[in-house]
């Protein structure tokens, strides 16, 4: 009683100390947690800037395709730009805070190839509302895009190659390990786990060095999404991707994203390709590198994924 009772009334030095040390304890992790929990808030809701073309116009004879998700349910839109009738479909597929629009001359390169491309924005990004989850909601968004491009005549309905930029990549990757329709992947700077990017954003706020910051924000983003916990991370069945070529992508100017890059590429069964690029994030790039990166990308799907002949998996 009388340990209690001096806890409660503290009259001795240490007793005093103690309690201080407590509460400032307590009330440092209040703090913590409302800060990340607002920063939470900030990430999942991006910037949006909505992208449009004149299709009539623009060149490359784009189609808009109409499609639904499921997950938050919606309508979505999606430009598609044909290429040699019965070739398989390159599905872009942009990373946080980007868009379709920004990725139009990758689209040009690889349709200039015969290729059709297919490009849309995910949830929360370009015209379209709602939160980001990144890859968690995002995933049967694709499966949505890849359906309703296999309706078509003019493609090859069970031959796709898919490209992604972190989101994206997760993205491709997650669905790549469900779908057979999936020949071939470029992955650039692709995470583990969801939760990486929210340590990723944080760190760019500033606030990632404060202790437990960008944990507390890894908690408030798992609990946005619990319905997702048990869904493992891409590392526990890329063994399911073998036979399909990969091309990792590594950022040097990435700490976070070059590393989770190279060990999916270590983990990952052949065929498997690692490049390490000096700058990450495609639609930033000077225009002399984003030159040499889209070759590169179109140069892998050609050997991969030729678009004249039926790839076999």
């Amino acid at each position: 009683m009388s340990i209690l009772f001096e806890l409660r009334y503290p009259t001795k030095w240490y007793t005093k100390l103690f309690t201080a040390v407590v509460a400032v304890i307590f009330f440092a992790g209040l703090a913590t947690l409302a800060i990340a929990g607002f920063l939470v808030y900030r990430i999942v809701k991006p910037n949006r800037t909505s992208s449009e073309i004149n299709l009539q116009s623009f060149p490359g004879r784009p189609d808009a395709v109409q499609f639904d998700v499921p997950v938050p349910a919606g309508h979505r839109e999606g430009w598609f730009f044909p290429g040699f009738r019965g070739a398989p479909t390159i599905i872009l597929c942009h990373g946080y805070e980007s868009s379709r629009g920004e990725l139009l001359t990758l689209v040009s390169a690889l349709q200039d190839h015969q290729y059709n491309v297919f490009v849309f924005d995910f949830v929360g990004h370009g015209g379209n509302a709602g939160t980001t989850s990144f890859g968690y909601r995002e995933t049967p968004e694709l499966k949505a895009a890849m359906d309703a491009i296999a309706q078509r005549g003019d493609v090859d309905p069970n031959s796709f190659g898919v490209w992604g930029h972190n989101m994206g990549a997760y993205v491709a990757t997650r669905q790549a390990e469900g779908d057979k329709r999936v020949r071939a992947l470029v992955l650039d700077s692709v995470f583990d786990r969801p939760e990486q990017m929210v340590k990723v954003e944080v760190g760019k706020t500033g606030l990632g060095g404060f202790p437990f910051m960008a944990r507390a924000a890894e908690l408030s983003f798992d609990w946005l999404n619990y319905e997702h916990h048990q869904d493992p991370p891409l590392s526990a069945r890329l063994s399911v991707l073998a036979g399909v070529p990969k091309l990792f992508l590594q950022p040097a100017d990435e700490h976070e994203l070059g590393d989770s890059t190279r060990q999916l590429f270590t983990k990952s069964p052949e065929p498997r390709e690692l490049v390490v690029l000096a700058h990450g994030n495609y639609v930033s790039l000077p225009e002399e590198e984003k030159r040499s990166y889209e070759n590169r990308v179109v140069s892998f799907f050609l050997l991969h994924l030729p678009p004249s002949t039926k790839a076999s998996r």
